[in-house]
């Protein structure tokens, strides 16, 4: 079981491939890893060091890859955040060529474009190429609550309009919506929500909100690895949901027992495997 995985990496710290890779392999599958950025740290601590690849070096990765893995053995491409338009053209490439091989493979995006309260925080060019290129590739998709209002125009205000963004959003493509950090009028103060639509119904599961100082950065890229992983699993959105998030709130328990602003991935490998508190997903539609 493998699974072919374009995103940025840092060596210090846990944000693209670093938060997504190991809960892939801890769960049993075969990850090819594609660095599209070689960082320090993450962007959000103000500085780093380190180097953005070109599509033509991703490229020339990807090419070496073919010529020795067997493409039929790929059960997914997954990608996150991008730099730019023209490495996303690569990857849907790539996509397309797994999917010669092998019909049945998923593509996972995480439509990386912002967030509530910081807003766009990408290259002009990519909430279009997300919507217009990306978005519509995709079996499943990831936005947060910001990227889903992005995609469709629609404010997930309340849980019938989020459920209602999500379908719209399910249009443009993608068998499934899975959409995270959402907080809702609905949504109590101490609680987040996430929220899965597939062609199936609609599905919310709630967790309690940790008291982080600092939201680490990466939570997002390993959310949608754990689901990817649960879904080739299971084939079902509620299923992967549930154990999607039990597995989240491990790790994030984990780190803020921690105190730090980096996931604890590794202190938490056990746990996120293997969840003592469980969340049931209520069928909202």
């Amino acid at each position: 079981m493998s699974i072919l995985s374009v995103q940025s990496h840092v060596a210090y710290g846990y944000v693209g491939n670093r938060a997504a890779v190991f809960p892939l392999q801890r769960l049993g599958f075969d990850v090819w890893a594609v660095n599209t950025v070689q960082f320090s740290n993450h962007t959000g601590y103000g500085s780093w060091t380190g180097e953005i690849f070109t599509p033509e070096h991703i490229s020339s990765v990807l090419s070496g890859i073919f010529e020795r893995a067997p493409l039929e053995s790929c059960e997914a491409v997954l990608s996150g955040y991008l730099g730019a338009a023209k490495l996303g053209e690569t990857i849907l490439s790539t996509v397309d060529r797994v999917r010669e091989a092998r019909p049945t493979a998923l593509y996972t995006c995480d439509p990386v474009m912002g967030d509530v309260g910081r807003g766009i925080f990408v290259q002009p060019e990519i909430p279009d190429f997300m919507k217009q290129r990306a978005v519509p590739a995709a079996d499943i998709i990831t936005p947060n609550q910001f990227e889903l209002e992005l995609l469709t125009g629609e404010t997930p205000s309340d849980l019938e309009h989020a459920i209602a963004a999500a379908q719209k959003a399910r249009a443009l493509g993608p068998e499934v919506v899975v959409v995270t950090s959402l907080q809702t009028s609905e949504t109590p103060d101490d609680s987040i929500e996430m929220l899965a639509v597939s062609g199936e119904g609609a599905w919310r599961v709630r967790t309690p909100m940790l008291p982080l100082e600092i939201p680490p950065n990466g939570a997002g890229d390993a959310v949608t690895a754990l689901f990817l992983a649960h879904y080739l699993k299971t084939h079902s959105a509620p299923d992967s949901l549930a154990a999607m998030a039990a597995a989240v709130f491990e790790i994030i328990s984990a780190t803020l027992e921690a105190g730090t602003r980096e996931l604890q991935l590794i202190a938490s490998q056990d746990r996120f495997v293997k969840p003592d508190k469980r969340f049931t997903p209520d069928k909202v539609g």
